[in-house]
């Protein structure tokens, strides 16, 4: 039996993060640090805990949801396997028998158009000659049956039962990350603050702005959305001049309106687009020409982009709510998730 690879590297990474925290318990060999929160010192210099962990921060978040979402597939089987066990029991079958008289033989027989039907919408996924792919797709359409007949028949047994779970998820990681003097929406004293770190260019990006919108809408004053720069020049090389164009728009009073403009339009990344977006935003050209062509905000550009690569930050977009990791162009339901549980802590 071949092992499966995916498996063996989220064990791998489970063990790298085991052995990390243990090491941050215990301190390590050889460690005997003389002040709290140092864990290296290399002359006059320090490494501090905080400066480790947010280094690993993304990594460590990320290894964290592995473990949680393995725990609870886990949980979900050996909750599954004694409904079965008991209902045999209850029965004086085996399960192997009750499943075959509740499951197996319950199933439709894979029909010739579903086996057509399924080759003609994965054409492009497919190898081989239609004749030999279909035995071997009836195998697996049949095998989607009976995992589905399956799946009803535990959730009626499920229904049947007092089923309680008990297992906690984790303290999420967090990361303190700096949000004064950044553009942003909402109240300061929001109780959930959402910082972005995004690519102008990015199409991830793009399509995580209308989540982000929506998520400001559902939370009205709620929420406080922080804006930092955070382009990948070596796949996008004109966002970092996309981002200094943001922040002139800014300096006139039209940074959101110029932050969507960009977003709507991300073929469009020469220099003189970024000055034609500023008239479409009736901003004065020769001010918003000055500062863009000047380079004014590059270098609060890049301390942004430092600031990411200190938390560990390897793509966009890369959110941050009240320092919780989120990363990618996450569906509505995720923010809800995270915002849902911060707010259950925080007075309304």
């Amino acid at each position: 039996m071949k092992p499966d690879l995916r498996m063996v590297g989220i064990g791998a990474g489970l063990l790298l993060f085991g052995l990390l925290i243990g090491r941050f318990a215990l301190g390590g060999e050889g460690s005997k640090q003389q002040e709290p929160g140092v864990v290296a010192r290399i002359d006059d210099q320090v490494i501090t805990m905080q400066e480790l962990q947010n280094a690993l921060a993304t990594q460590l978040a990320k290894l964290q949801e592995q473990n949680q979402q393995l725990m609870e597939s886990k949980l979900e089987e050996l909750i599954a396997e004694r409904l079965l066990t008991r209902e045999a029991k209850r029965r004086g079958v085996t399960v192997e028998e009750l499943l075959k008289a509740e499951v197996a033989s319950k199933i439709t027989e894979v029909t010739e158009a579903e086996v057509t039907s399924f080759i003609t919408e994965n054409k492009a996924r497919l190898r081989g000659e239609t004749a030999e792919l279909r035995p071997k797709v009836r195998d697996y359409l049949r095998e989607q049956k009976v995992a589905q007949k399956g799946k009803a028949y535990v959730a009626s047994l499920r229904q049947g039962a007092k089923v309680a779970i008990f297992l906690e998820e984790p303290a999420p990681i967090r990361v303190t990350v700096k949000a004064d003097g950044a553009y942003a929406q909402g109240p300061k004293d929001a109780p959930v603050t959402l910082v972005e770190f995004t690519d102008f260019h990015c199409p991830f990006c793009s399509r995580a702005v209308a989540t982000v919108k929506e998520v400001m809408r559902q939370y009205p004053g709620k929420i406080r959305w922080v804006f930092r720069d955070f382009p990948i020049a070596s796949l996008h090389p004109q966002a970092p001049k996309a981002a200094e164009a943001a922040r002139c728009a800014g300096e006139q009073g039209k940074f959101w309106e110029y932050h969507d403009l960009l977003f709507d339009s991300q073929n469009q990344t020469t220099t003189a687009d970024f000055k034609r977006f500023a008239e479409q935003l009736k901003l004065d050209p020769a001010s918003f020409g000055q500062c863009l062509d000047s380079g004014k905000h590059q270098a609060a550009v890049e301390a942004d982009v430092q600031d990411g690569a200190r938390f560990g930050i390897t793509g966009t977009p890369t959110f941050f709510i009240n320092g919780r990791i989120l990363v990618g162009a996450q569906p509505l339901e995720n923010f809800k998730k995270v915002i849902e549980a911060e707010l259950r802590h925080k007075p309304s």
